[in-house]
């Protein structure tokens, strides 16, 4: 059935191409695999449970059920002996492996932050009698807030004459980016494999599978990907993400919607699309230079480490020279949600995003839509109108451009 796709009617719609590829790998999940049934086991291994250590469990096991059956002094000692030596040799792999995680995640903050998360393990606490009045109560309130901020900064900043790109973008540029270059089956499944194993409730296939059947799927992501890039437009399916709230504390009070922050979760798919554009709108940049020089997030190469070099370097030549220094940090509520579809675009176009590609952006930005999902129970859908998309990949991107 996968294998039937390749070659789709040349008048097929963009929207048509995304739909027949969803309904096709949903079928294929639901018809082709045998239903079969087996017992699950829900035992979870941890990844530093050698294989001596499983030996000695079974030792142990050995040796406490001798010791119940004859009840010997000698035999109680044998077992109590090995239990402490199994005990000390638990602790000593588990110390040594997170410790070799930790060294080798030096510079890597998400694997640090994921391992000292796994260590303290917080615990997961959902909201009280979830329902769907309740995923709806979550999705009015998440809007809300956005559009409350987004209303005090707009009555409390004042318009400025110079169009948004001359902050940044005062030099000549070197090229433009009229319309974007065409992707091969290769990039595309350089781009799938590469890609974290994740999988959103609105994928018809999860990507594990996706990636096993590369070879039969890539042809339809391609052709969806350049029909997207071709047309500078994307299908509603593409623009719909689902959201899943967390505590944003451990402990925090489950009930008070205010200690939650949105998760969003976007189609596999869509995320491959924006890897492709954004690796071109990338290269637009470093073309024409356009990043701000003193930009650390979200820039390859760049990290906190290097804002505070530069921080560090600057209190040492203030105190040399005898001045004092005065540092001010900020932190921007719901700074990617509030962004102006109106003023990014027009900040696209000032740096040299025209034509189709443009086109593509502002389809890309307008028409969004969201829903909120706990468990089996999720709100209807609500649009969205301001804000670079969370859990996207062109977000952070278009952020700092």
């Amino acid at each position: 059935m996968i294998s039937s796709y390749p070659n789709p009617p040349p008048a097929s719609s963009l929207t048509d191409l995304v739909t027949l590829y969803n309904n096709c790998l949903s079928s294929s999940l639901t018809n082709l695999p045998p239903l079969k049934t087996r017992s699950v086991s829900f035992t979870h291994t941890a990844p530093w449970f050698t294989p001596h250590l499983r030996q000695l469990k079974a030792t142990g096991r050995r040796l406490e059920r001798l010791y119940n059956k004859t009840q010997l002094t000698v035999h109680r000692q044998m077992y109590s002996d090995h239990l402490h030596h199994y005990k000390n040799a638990l602790t000593t792999a588990k110390t040594s492996y997170y410790s070799n995680l930790i060294n080798t995640g030096t510079g890597n903050s998400r694997v640090l932050f994921s391992t000292v998360s796994h260590l303290l393990q917080p615990p997961k606490s959902l909201p009280p009698d979830i329902s769907t009045t309740q995923c709806t109560a979550f999705l009015d309130f998440f809007s809300s807030k956005i559009n409350t901020i987004h209303q005090q900064l707009a009555s409390s900043c004042t318009p400025s004459d110079d169009p948004p790109w001359m902050i940044t973008c005062g030099q000549p540029l070197i090229s433009s980016l009229y319309d974007f270059t065409l992707v091969t089956e290769q990039t595309v499944s350089e781009l799938i494999r590469k890609a974290k194993t994740t999988t959103c409730q609105l994928d018809p296939l999860p990507t594990s599978l996706v990636k096993a059947c590369l070879p039969s799927i890539s042809p339809m992501i391609t052709n969806i990907i350049n029909s997207s890039l071709t047309t500078g437009t994307l299908p509603p399916t593409l623009k719909l993400a689902a959201i899943t709230p967390i505590l944003k504390k451990p402990g925090a009070d489950p009930t008070d919607l205010n200690h939650y922050r949105p998760i969003s979760n976007l189609p596999f798919i869509s995320k491959t699309l924006e890897r492709v554009v954004a690796a071109q709108l990338q290269s637009h940049l470093d073309t024409n230079n356009l990043h701000e020089p003193f930009q650390s997030g979200f820039r390859p190469k760049h990290s906190t480490e290097t804002a505070l070099v530069k921080i560090t370097n600057d209190l040492l030549l203030a105190a040399d020279s005898g001045l004092l220094t005065i540092l001010i940090l900020l932190d921007l509520s719901a700074a990617f949600d509030t962004i102006s579809h109106h003023l990014l675009l027009d900040r696209l176009a000032g740096i040299g995003i025209t034509g189709a590609a443009l086109s593509w952006f502002t389809s890309y930005l307008t028409g969004r839509q969201q829903f909120v999902q706990l468990s089996n129970h999720k709100s209807g859908c609500s649009g969205v109108s301001l804000g670079v998309p969370q859990g996207s990949v062109l977000g952070p991107l278009l952020f700092t451009t």
